[in-house]
């Protein structure tokens, strides 16, 4: 157990001489698996604190992911990671340990499992609950082609909560894949241990003596199908005195556990014996989130992921820290808890993103009318919809790109009803690190195409708790998208203003060119109109737009630059040039946004300078002649030629 990150690289033998080969992790002693197990996770705290990432799922899962690759012939054999957080473990066994440096930085690893990264990352994953399905598709798929290949689908106890991997767990019941599933319960979702008891049963059911004993009763009484049906409803009853494991039993699935998942001989033992059955198999294994780093294991959600640890020069005294502006998901918390205290009526769900969405203050004080559904995105859009039906006022806290898995919610069960519920959409836009599966950059293409919705994109933090007021009082269903990080600094009014439904703002006069800002890219537009000599707009509403104000700008000025942090396919920009085009006017138009491609992980101001989202893109989208290699290197800059 450490309660200090190590500063300097640790000693790790056995992982050098795996890396360079000399050792089979298929080959290791029980001693020198244990070895391995204290290597990487020594290796994991030093490397983490050096780059910044998540971080407690990943010491949780050290034993079993080091249990996995021993017995199973990766990559040939499938290990399917659920979420992907917990898979770092999982790079630093599989030939990346060098690369762990380039976590999440531009050009370097990604932080989730990527397909194109390594032949062991069988399936690229971002988004949860998905490992179930994709695991069965694999073995179903070795069994079609005659290949003779085990598949390992790992799911924890949070992810399992989705709706998805529900559906698969009863398809999988159904059709009987040879998978086997490995729930790791960080017992952060499911119910407390059930005792030793339950422990000592584990260990029998999971017990080549028992399935030994368990499938010879099978062949021996299936053809006595009442004496079959009366051992196994014997079986099952035994099994639900003391283990969790009725529900897996009841869809199909052989169920073992729960087993202590730090337990590493025990947990070679049992994936042995249970990778060589045939038909689902279910694995229920007890973790630690944070295990081995005792900060992390008293604060697990604290320390799901961490900052990177910047060096300080003991030579140099310490700077005082510069206060920063507070972050929009803060500016969401505090407007949430100010409306709460003042209307009954209003609600907040979130699908498990309360700490990320800024909601513990709103928890904490409103505990009866707070609701966190886990990770089922479907189920709050539709729990909203029937609050709202029945006079509450709900308010959905959901990042942006989650908000794409209940798509089909919001169009039949909101916008169709014209229901009164309000998406306050966090980390609109590019987010940094963790890449392309969390850029929430399509929002605005897929929103706008809904009747009976509005959609605001603030421009700073300040408008952010207007707007969010505004789309509050407004009566259907509204959309307000910011963004990750802080907000630039403008003061933010207390008292709360409706502002004007689709009505922009003009922020700086010109001539010629005119810029028209969605969302929080507008210190980039106000850079670029200084040297362009450029009006600037401030529209605050995609939907429905500032007509009156795009009319004027466009029998005023040659040429109008839409700029947002969406895609430019169906985005903002989009809508302003079917506006124009349907009414008649002629002016030029270009769009700045992101073009036809996904931005891969950096830093947050790396990725806007990736996709062009930045004062030199506006300004050469105002160049007569667009230079031919930037538009080459950069596909966001040949969207806007």
């Amino acid at each position: 157990m450490q309660d200090q990150l190590p500063t300097t690289t640790p000693d790790t033998p056995l992982l050098e001489a795996l890396e360079s080969q000399q050792l089979d992790i298929r080959q290791l002693t029980e001693p020198q698996l244990l070895s391995l197990a204290d290597e990487v996770r020594r290796f994991l705290l030093f490397t983490v604190s050096q780059t910044g990432g998540h971080f407690g799922a990943g010491l949780g899962v050290v034993e079993l992911t080091i249990a996995l690759h021993h017995v199973l012939n990766t990559p040939h054999d499938r290990i399917v990671w659920d979420v992907g957080h917990q898979t770092y473990p999982h790079k630093i066994l599989t030939g990346r340990r060098a690369q762990m440096h380039t976590m999440r930085q531009a050009g370097g690893l990604s932080g989730f499992p990527k397909r194109s990264e390594s032949p062991f990352d069988t399936f690229g994953v971002g988004h949860s609950s998905t490992s179930v399905s994709a695991g069965m598709g694999m073995a179903l798929a070795a069994t079609q082609q005659g290949i003779k290949r085990r598949t390992v689908a790992v799911i924890g106890d949070g992810a399992i909560t989705g709706g998805m991997a529900f559906e698969a767990l009863a398809h999988a019941g159904h059709v009987r894949p040879n998978l086997l599933i490995v729930l790791n319960d960080n017992q952060m979702s499911i119910g407390h241990n059930t005792g030793g008891l339950a422990t000592y049963f584990a260990k029998i059911w999971a017990s080549r003596a028992y399935i030994s004993l368990r499938e010879g009763s099978k062949k021996l009484l299936e053809n006595v199908r009442t004496a079959w049906e009366v051992a196994k409803r014997t079986e099952e009853h035994m099994k639900s005195m003391v283990a969790p494991g009725t529900l897996f039993e009841e869809l199909g699935f052989n169920y073992i556990g729960p087993l202590d998942g730090h337990d590493l001989p025990q947990l070679v033992q049992a994936l042995g014996n249970m990778t060589e059955l045939s038909g689902p198999q279910l694995l229920h294994i007890r973790t630690v989130k944070g295990k081995g780093y005792s900060p992390a294991e008293a604060d697990p959600v604290g320390y799901h992921a961490l900052n990177k640890l910047e060096k300080s020069d003991p030579s140099v005294p310490p700077k005082p820290p510069m206060p920063k502006p507070p972050k929009y998901q803060d500016v969401f918390g505090q407007w949430l808890c100010d409306i709460a205290a003042v209307d009954p009526l209003l609600i907040g769900i979130t699908p498990a993103m309360c700490e990320g969405s800024g909601m513990v203050t709103f928890a904490r004080d409103f505990p009866d009318r707070y609701y966190d559904v886990a990770i089922a995105e479907q189920h709050a859009v539709t729990l909203a919809a029937g609050m709202a039906c029945d006079g509450l006022k709900p308010v959905v806290a959901i990042y942006s790109t989650f908000l794409q898995r209940a798509y089909d919610q919001l169009i039949h069960d909101v916008a169709l009803q014209e229901l009164d519920v309000t998406f306050a959409l966090d980390r609109a836009g590019l987010v940094g690190q963790d890449g392309a599966t969390h850029h929430g950059v399509f929002d605005l293409s897929y929103l706008r195409c809904v009747p009976n919705m509005i959609i605001a994109a603030p421009a700073d933090e300040n408008e952010c708790r207007q707007l969010l007021y505004t789309a509050y009082q407004h009566p259907g269903a509204a959309a307000v998208r910011y963004p990750r990080g802080n907000g630039i600094g403008v003061p933010i009014e207390s008292e709360m203003s409706v502002l004007p439904v689709g009505k922009g703002r003009r922020v700086r006069e010109g001539e010629a060119i005119a810029i028209v800002n969605f969302g929080v890219l507008l210190p980039e537009a106000l850079v670029a109109a200084e040297q362009l000599n450029a009006t600037v707009v401030d529209m605050r509403w995609v939907k429905p737009l500032d007509e009156a104000l795009l009319e004027a700008l466009a029998s005023t000025h040659e040429l109008l630059i839409t700029v947002e942090e969406n895609m430019i396919a169906g985005g903002a920009g989009s809508g302003v040039a079917e506006w124009l085009a349907a009414n008649g006017l002629q002016c030029r138009i270009k769009h700045v946004g992101i073009g036809d491609e996904f931005i891969e992980q950096a830093s947050q101001q790396q990725n806007r300078d990736m996709a062009g989202l930045n004062a030199a893109a506006i300004l050469d989208a105002a160049a007569p002649t667009a230079p031919v290699a930037a538009a080459a290197d950069n596909p966001s800059l040949q969207a806007i030629h």
